[in-house]
C-alpha cells in the first residue's frame, strides 16, 4: 500500500468533505477505510494498491465532481 495526500482547495463546507471523500472511496484499489478528508488543513489522505491504481485516478476522481486539487504526492 502507498499513501497519498492532496492538498484541496479550500473547502467550504462538511458536505464538501462527504462528497470528496465519497468520490476518493470509489476509485478502485483505494482502501476504503482509510480515506480522511481534514476539513480546516484542506487535505485528503489515502491509502491504496499501486497495482490498481495511481496518484492520477485519484486526483482526476475529486476533479471529477468540481473540486480542485493544489498539490498531490504519494510515498
Amino acid at each position: 500500500m502507498q499513501k497519498a495526500i492532496l492538498q484541496l482547495e479550500t473547502l467550504a463546507c462538511p458536505t464538501c468533505m462527504q462528497k470528496i471523500a465519497g468520490a476518493i472511496a470509489n476509485v478502485d484499489g483505494v482502501e476504503k477505510t482509510s480515506v480522511k478528508v481534514l476539513f480546516n488543513a484542506s487535505k485528503a489522505k489515502v491509502n491504496f494498491d499501486p497495482e490498481k491504481t495511481n496518484l492520477d485516478t485519484i486526483t482526476q476522481a475529486v476533479k471529477n465532481i468540481g473540486y480542485d486539487v493544489l498539490k498531490a504526492s504519494a510515498k
